[in-house]
């Protein structure tokens, strides 16, 4: 046994490298494959992937957000029939895939300096920003130096380039909420109170930040946002934030039943994994109602009382994954922070190991298995977060802040 006992640790670096290389090579293939279709025509015309969606996919809808803060804003477009004849009008193409412009309306406030560059330039610029910018918030919130290559190239990343999404931005405000509650609290508010953008990444804040009394939290981020509101509404007119509500929030709902094998292998929820395995719509609902209780129950079980800060974060961005019945694979860009502050511990046994590469490479793995109808992230979610609340519940250490904690250093 003394003898097997330096091979883990070696063994372990040498997987790590090679899920890196791995996942280096799957993002430079998705590059240049996008790149390729998008040389096909020179640009500002628009190239449409195999998919029926322009390259760059969603990113289409922040680029016309971005124009839309210059003409009025979006609010025309909550309607999906007009938004789908804007889109037509802008890109000559009357035949686009299904796309909906669904945001909160302060999300303009971030986004419409994409909107002064033509496409394919706003496009890379995009995803460069945005991977800058998540991996500076993880660098500078825990992870070191040697992992941030294990940062940039994550299967999130490439989904999110693939995509076009959000992922980088909220990613990055979520790190950096969570890393600054204790250190600088008004900052950590003010990075809640955009993460607004994306209502179901803070769905259980309230939550964590009662218990461990986090109120100048609280605060900053209710003033935070009651000042976005009040901005896009005096900017924009108020009507906008009624129009959003009255049509966003059915759009919303429908979009949970409608869509179907295209749509739902790139949502983890519990909902949408029980109904890619033929689990029926009412029953999926009870399958959501267990999973969004059994991770109320988990985030308040691990924040009654102070616990280890690296374990207690992984268990609350899982929660957050688990409580909400739409929440996407892009999304998942946090959990490149969370694993790679997992992996700089010295206590990962080879099953955490594992068990943390394989939620690493679930925003990837979602694509096949989804399309298989095999619900693999209704599996790993689960079973990391029911592993870390073991791990939290057998932890005999003593608790310190996340800024004092040696994967910090």
């Amino acid at each position: 046994m003394t003898s097997l006992a330096p091979a883990f640790p070696s063994a372990s670096v040498r997987i790590y490298a090679a899920f890196t290389v791995m996942a280096a090579a799957v993002l430079l293939v998705v590059v240049v494959l996008d790149f390729q279709l998008a040389a096909a025509q020179s640009f500002p015309s628009f190239v449409l992937d195999p998919g029926g969606f322009p390259v760059g996919r969603d990113f289409l809808n922040t680029w016309m957000g971005g124009r839309s803060a210059f003409s009025g804003g979006p609010a025309d477009w909550f309607d999906f029939d007009v938004y789908m004849a804007a889109l037509a009008k802008v890109t000559g193409i009357p035949g686009l895939a299904p796309m909906y412009w669904s945001y909160p309306p302060h999300l303009l406030f971030l986004i419409w300096p994409f909107g002064l560059l033509g496409f394919l330039p706003s496009y890379i610029a995009w995803c460069v920003a945005g991977l800058a910018l998540y991996v500076w918030a993880a660098a500078s919130c825990g992870v070191e130096r040697k992992y941030w290559p294990f940062l940039a190239v994550a299967p999130a990343v490439t989904v999110n380039i693939f995509l076009g999404q959000n992922g980088f931005l909220t990613a990055a405000l979520l790190i950096g909420g969570l890393a600054n509650l204790d250190r600088r609290p008004i900052l950590a508010g003010i990075l809640f109170g955009f993460l607004t953008i994306k209502p179901q990444l803070g769905l259980l804040l309230p939550i964590l930040l009662v218990l461990r009394g986090h109120w100048r939290v609280i605060g900053s981020a209710v003033v935070t946002t009651a000042l976005l509101v009040a901005a896009t509404a005096a900017w924009l007119g108020p009507e906008i934030w009624m129009e959003y509500w009255r049509k966003v929030a059915p759009q919303q709902h429908e979009l949970l039943e409608v869509a179907g094998v295209m749509g739902w292998p790139i949502v983890a929820s519990a909902l949408i994994n029980a109904r890619l395995a033929g689990v029926p719509a009412d029953l999926a609902w009870v399958v959501q109602g267990v999973a969004s209780v059994s991770a109320v129950g988990a985030v308040v079980w691990t924040f009654w009382r102070k616990r280890d800060p690296v374990l207690s974060l992984a268990l609350f961005v899982t929660a957050t994954f688990l409580f909400s019945p739409w929440i996407m694979n892009y999304d998942m860009v946090v959990f490149g922070w969370i694993v790679a502050l997992l992996r700089q511990r010295e206590n990962e046994t080879l099953a955490d190991q594992i068990l943390s590469l394989a939620l690493w490479m679930l925003p990837i793995l979602m694509f096949p298995f989804g399309f298989a109808k095999m619900p693999i992230a209704g599996l790993i979610l689960p079973l990391f977060a029911a592993r870390i609340l073991w791990r939290l519940a057998n932890d005999t250490s003593q608790p310190v802040s996340l800024a004092t904690s040696p994967a910090s250093t």
